[in-house]
């Protein structure tokens, strides 16, 4: 199997045009800690994006990076804290749930869109993501975006490579808005509650004028005990103001207490990876996004018939759940539970052979796969980036 390391943007053209020539498939790969993400991709060499890992701009402060693919996630986050800065998106690490080692790298949070709990307050990847290079199927250099905000004419081919998963090109810079770190954060918790209860609770935190950044519940099945809890973060006398505002608007659903600085940071971060679902190694993991209200409704249709384990982040609206090792009948069962309330379902840990088998992303309706058929042939003609990753037919 050969192993391509471009060191710059334009090798990555040289390769990829050679690969688009002879129809060679490629796996793009940064670190390699999502290899087990996704159906197996159909390939014959690797395109890593390891030896480009350069910081290309950084300036505080405008509140903007740019980074070449393969620069480390961990790093970046390091740098940014110099300047008591941080990523608005809390993006999550992938490693807990699929066993994985390595190092992630931006390339991947941009490629994925990955987002933690903060995506309530701060908004996906995606929403953070300003410009982006790349080198498309027939090996040329793409640009889209810039280091601004409202720096796009024509297409935004910005807000369509974050979380195409490698499809539709190789990345070879990603620019990101960034924004300064809270002063402090706090963490308010609620313990017994049901599903509906809780749900109900985060509703009204987050319908309050308290910016709440973090709202989920962990069931009693989790482990601990139910506690819902809630995040606000800023300048510390305004969080304090907010904590005192928000006890009081939600005792009709029960005490609420402040937890202490570690501990809650300890669970966000738990939230975050999904870490808390990440033992058995044999269970299946979904990740299910749907209306709020709808969450405790959704999860509890799925365990009428899979044994499941679950927990609802972003005020419900979007639910983690393990279950026994993923099946048609079982993604059958998920993906009814979703047409009902509305939504979509993602496939994030299964063996390889069943990975193959089931759909790992949502199907898209017809409108919409003629839509992706059509990008993915006018930015990748010959059909050699990450082929098979989403779907059969991509």
């Amino acid at each position: 199997m050969t192993r391509h390391n471009p060191t710059s943007e334009a090798d990555a053209c040289a390769i990829v045009a050679e690969a688009a020539a002879q129809r060679t498939p490629l796996a793009i790969q940064g670190g390699g800690t999502k290899r087990a993400f996704g159906r197996p991709p159909q390939f014959e060499s690797t395109l890593s994006s390891s030896l480009m890992t350069k910081v290309t701009l950084y300036e505080p402060a405008e509140f903007v990076i740019s980074t070449e693919p393969g620069a480390s996630l961990s790093g970046i986050v390091r740098l940014l804290a110099e300047h008591r800065q941080e990523l608005a998106f809390e993006p999550l690490d992938y490693r807990p749930l699929l066993g994985s080692d390595g190092e992630p790298t931006i390339g991947a949070v941009a490629a994925m869109n990955l987002s933690g709990p903060r995506r309530i307050a701060g908004g996906a990847a995606r929403d953070s993501s300003l410009g982006v290079r790349f080198v498309n199927g027939r090996g040329e250099a793409i640009k889209s975006g810039g280091r601004v905000m409202k720096n796009v004419t024509g297409l935004d081919l910005v807000k369509l490579m974050i979380g195409a998963h490698g499809t539709l090109g190789f990345l070879t810079e990603v620019t990101f808005k960034v924004v300064p770190s809270a002063q402090r954060v706090a963490t308010l918790c609620l313990v017994g509650l049901s599903d509906r209860t809780a749900i109900a609770t985060l509703s009204a935190a987050l319908g309050s004028p308290y910016d709440v950044s973090g709202a989920a519940h962990l069931p009693a099945k989790i482990g601990g005990g139910a506690r819902t809890l809630i995040r606000v973060e800023g300048f510390p006398d305004s969080v304090e103001y907010r904590l005192g505002e928000l006890r009081s608007l939600l005792k009709a659903f029960g005490t609420a207490e402040v937890l202490a600085d570690g501990t809650g940071k300890d669970l966000w971060v738990a939230i975050r990876d999904a870490t808390v679902l990440a033992e058995p190694r044999d269970k299946a993991i979904w990740r299910i996004s749907t209306a709020p209200t709808k969450g405790p409704d959704v999860a509890a249709l799925i365990a009428r018939t899979i044994d499941a384990r679950w927990f609802f982040d972003w005020g419900g609206g979007l639910i983690w759940l393990a279950c026994s090792t993923a099946s048609a009948a079982g993604a059958a069962t998920i993906r009814a539970a979703i047409r009902q309330a509305g939504g979509h379902a993602t496939l994030v840990r299964a063996p390889e052979d069943v990975r193959a088998a089931v759909d790992v992303f949502d199907p898209p309706v017809k409108a919409i796969a003629r839509l992706q058929t059509g990008l993915k042939a006018s930015l990748d003609p010959a059909g050699i980036f990450n082929p098979g990753r989403m779907f059969p037919e991509l």
